[in-house]
């Protein structure tokens, strides 16, 4: 959830709002994605980094997901997605697991360049930005 998070730059809500055919269509995860945002009712395509492509599919292989499910299931239930403040502690956690203050991140998420410098702490290469998927 976190590689993902990062290299799609989504909110959020966009996140735990995914579904398994926007980023596995086929069952493998797909070098680029497009997500509609409920936000904004745009589309925004990006583009998933190798690690995070293998970490989608050794997940979508364990547990099983099908095409019309939610990639990341919350407590409430098979058929609903994770919620917003489920997605917001676990945010904090990640933060405070790699020695960030919790309180950097917002009620809903850490905004993506907190992310993004986070994830560049933690050692991992900045995602390729394709001007093509810029839209």
């Amino acid at each position: 959830m976190f590689n993902l998070a990062i290299d799609s730059k989504l909110r959020g809500c966009d996140v735990v709002a995914l579904r398994v055919e926007d980023v596995a269509p086929n069952g493998y995860a797909v070098d680029r994605a497009t997500v509609r945002q409920k936000k904004t009712g745009r589309p925004v395509r990006f583009e998933l980094t190798e690690q995070t492509r293998l970490a989608l599919d050794d997940y979508i292989r364990a547990t099983g997901k099908k095409l019309g499910e939610f990639l990341f299931t919350g407590r409430r239930g098979p058929g609903q997605c994770v919620t917003a403040r489920q997605y917001a502690r676990l945010v904090s956690e990640w933060m405070a697991s790699i020695g960030l203050d919790r309180t950097c991140s917002a009620a809903a998420a850490a905004p993506p360049t907190r992310v993004m410098n986070s994830r560049r702490l933690m050692g991992f290469p900045r995602p390729r930005t394709d001007p093509r998927l810029a839209q």
